[in-house]
């Protein structure tokens, strides 16, 4: 009799054990969210992101628990996100798979690789295996302005998901009518932005104002090409004349008869001639310069004259004949 009250007393004992170093496991785990997660910029910590419907997080459990049974001893703090109420995290540290751990040391963040138990979670931090483990980039880092950009996308997804829920289950949509209002929200909410757009780049970037476009009348465009033809009158001029002063130079110049016995003409008198020559094709040339300009200037004041004479205002000031 004695004996089996000592048997029923060490079975209680052992049960109020396990129930208190289970109690104190779970007190030791710390649950991270949104609002308290910046704690783990600070120290040295351990943290588990999983999801209660899957089923490695469930298979990690009992070892994570026990693991952080020993955070006092190993100086370390170990927590868990639970992504399903804390999408934010999960896009801020980039979480594709579950269960997903980090080590974090003062700000610095490594994802650990290795084997899901205890003993290999107690070496990783006591043996310092954490310092082999490639570091976060600093642009992929969980405390950048990028990575809180991206936690507000999943936000986001969040609560799309959850408008999509209320929208079948509770109002009775089709699945293809949720869909369809949120493409229609989308278009809209895309016009509005682009506009929005529009409106900020014409208020830094006005556009100019368009300047005055030249008219041309009927008598403008005549006046032109008017002027066209008596240029290219006057160059066709001015070259003619110039072929027959070269043709009445080498006319002029006298032919000599050579003799025999007599020498040829010398050297001064040949370069005498070809300066007298070239100075009298520079004066013709510049006198047909001159008689060209005038004629120039004779045929625009004519033509000036002409359109003053048939403008409306000096019809009007003419006396009309009886």
């Amino acid at each position: 009799m004695a004996t089996d009250r000592r048997r029923c007393t060490v079975f209680f004992c052992i049960v109020i054990f396990q129930l208190f170093s289970q109690i104190t496991a779970k007190s030791s785990v710390i649950d991270l969210n949104e609002d308290n997660w910046y704690q783990m910029l600070e120290g040295e910590w351990m943290v588990e992101f999983f999801a209660p419907w899957c089923p490695a997080c469930k298979a990690l459990k009992p070892a994570w628990e026990d693991f952080a049974s020993w955070s006092n001893d190993l100086e370390i703090s170990v927590g868990q996100v639970d992504v399903t109420t804390s999408p934010g995290l999960s896009g801020r540290f980039m979480v594709t798979a579950l269960p997903t751990i980090y080590h974090v040391k003062d700000g610095v963040f490594r994802q650990y690789r290795g084997s899901r138990d205890k003993d290999e979670f107690m070496n990783f931090v006591e043996e310092r295996r954490w310092q082999e483990v490639e570091e976060v980039p600093v642009w992929k880092s969980p405390a950048s302005f990028q990575m809180s950009v991206v936690s507000q996308f999943f936000k986001l997804s969040m609560v799309l998901r959850s408008v999509h829920s209320v929208l079948v289950e509770d109002y009775g949509l089709p699945t293809w009518g949720s869909y369809l209002v949120f493409a229609l929200a989308t278009i809209l909410v895309g016009a509005l932005l682009g506009l929005i757009l529009v409106c900020i780049i014409d208020f830094v970037f006005p556009p100019k104002a368009p300047g005055p476009a030249p008219v041309i009348t009927s008598a403008g465009l005549k006046a032109d090409d008017d002027e066209e033809d008596l240029v290219e009158d006057s160059e066709v001029k001015y070259n003619v004349k110039k072929e027959n002063l070269k043709c009445d130079v080498k006319e002029e110049v006298p032919k000599e008869e050579t003799h025999e016995g007599e020498g040829e003409r010398s050297d001064n008198e040949v370069d005498h001639k070809e300066e007298e020559e070239e100075k009298a094709l520079s004066e013709s040339e510049d006198k047909e310069k001159e008689d060209s300009q005038v004629e120039e200037d004779n045929d625009s004041q004519a033509e000036d004259d002409k359109e003053c004479k048939n403008s409306p205002e000096v019809r009007r000031r003419r006396p009309r004949k009886d």
